[in-house]
């Protein structure tokens, strides 16, 4: 099979689909990779470094488009990219389609094979290739809700973990999963007031036993989540729910009734945020006010720390671009449920239920629209 890496062109976005390692992996078995010339850069990886590992450099995004069966990215392709889509193409990126219309209309229309990471599942009931940029995302929100704290980005001018005599920031997660808990990790070692807010109870026993007194682990109800939220300094948003839009639990209200100066991170921003008061935000623009509260809500966090992150990535994401590039697109789908839940758009239908349901699609089972 052929495969192309093309550059990440979205707002300082510096990751990229394959690191050269994972390239060696692909060209050993016999197959070409395309890799757009400086599309490692973000990472240390040089054109040469690719050139070594077996890859063929392209001068532009539109040769890699052009000659790849299947394209590996990293964020959802931009409009520029989506019409160099063509039928039968593989796509094999996050999508985050739930809160994105433009962006689903365009990959029906283009007839693209489009597989999700986030939506990929595991024997465990987990979403494998979502985990590694969820742990960067949530370690990554307690240091840009210390940032957005301070004074010089209209925040409420405090120290996450305080000083001897002066108390530490009270700091709110919504969500136990894997953004929350490794919030909360980060959170913890800064010396934070910690509360940790879910609705599964076995999520809070494991939570309670790994933090133990050092945060609070609370059963998420409608009280709970405005008495903690408008207490406050920092909240983390880490709602999620597979491949459909996240739920506002954060109210217009709440955030009304919020410190002056407090912050809120809602890493459910690529789907479309857990706060009504959160819209994307880039790394070059980051915050915002709503009623004196300050909002983070860059929709590729794990962009500001490329190298982490593509390694982290890769090493998910290598098995399944093996299988797809070894078996073709319909076999490795059959052969795999937890990679056919990856499926999101073939052919120009709509294959994941909670997509077609936000979007108000006609919906095709993954094996009816493989048939």
């Amino acid at each position: 099979m052929i495969l192309g890496v093309p550059k990440e062109i979205k707002n300082h976005e510096y990751r990229v689909g394959m690191v050269p390692a994972s390239v060696r992996e692909l060209t050993q078995r016999g197959h070409r990779v395309i890799v757009e010339t400086q599309a490692g850069i973000g990472i240390g990886c040089s054109d040469q470094d690719y050139l070594d590992a077996g890859a063929e450099i392209a001068v532009d995004a539109a040769t890699v488009f052009a000659n790849a069966e299947m394209i590996v990215k990293v964020k959802e392709p931009q409009a520029i990219e989506r019409k160099m889509l063509r039928p039968e193409q593989i796509l094999f990126t996050y999508l985050h389609l739930a809160p994105d219309a433009p962006q689903t209309e365009d990959l029906v229309n283009s007839g693209a094979v489009c597989i999700a990471y986030e939506t990929v599942t595991d024997n465990n009931g987990g979403l494998p290739l979502l985990a590694p940029m969820s742990e960067v995302a949530g370690r990554m929100s307690i240091q840009a809700g210390a940032q957005a704290l301070e004074k010089s980005n209209q925040g409420r001018g405090m120290l996450l973990g305080g000083v001897p005599g002066v108390e530490p920031a009270k700091v709110v997660i919504v969500g136990g999963g894997m953004v929350g808990r490794n919030a909360a990790l980060m959170a913890v070692g800064m010396g934070a007031d910690v509360t940790i807010l879910d609705r599964n109870v076995n999520v809070l026993r494991a939570l309670n036993a790994q933090f133990e007194n050092r945060a609070k682990v609370i059963y998420s109800t409608a009280e709970a989540l405005e008495k903690h939220i408008i207490e406050a300094d920092l909240v983390i948003g880490g709602v999620l729910i597979p491949g459909a839009a996240a739920p506002k639990l954060i109210t217009r209200e709440h955030v009304r009734q919020m410190k002056p100066g407090a912050a809120i991170v809602d890493v459910a921003i690529d789907q479309g945020g857990c706060a009504e008061t959160s819209k994307a935000t880039t790394h070059q623009d980051p915050v915002y006010l709503v009623d004196e509260v300050v909002h983070y809500c860059v929709a590729n966090m794990p962009g500001a720390v490329p190298r982490t992150s593509t390694f982290a990535l890769n090493n998910a994401t290598l098995p399944y671009i093996i299988a797809l590039a070894e078996k073709g697109y319909r076999q490795a789908l059959l052969d795999d449920q937890h990679l056919l839940n990856g499926l999101n758009v073939i052919a120009g239908q709509v294959t994941c239920k909670e997509v077609a349901e936000a979007l108000n699609y006609p919906f095709v089972t993954a094996q009816a629209a493989l048939a």
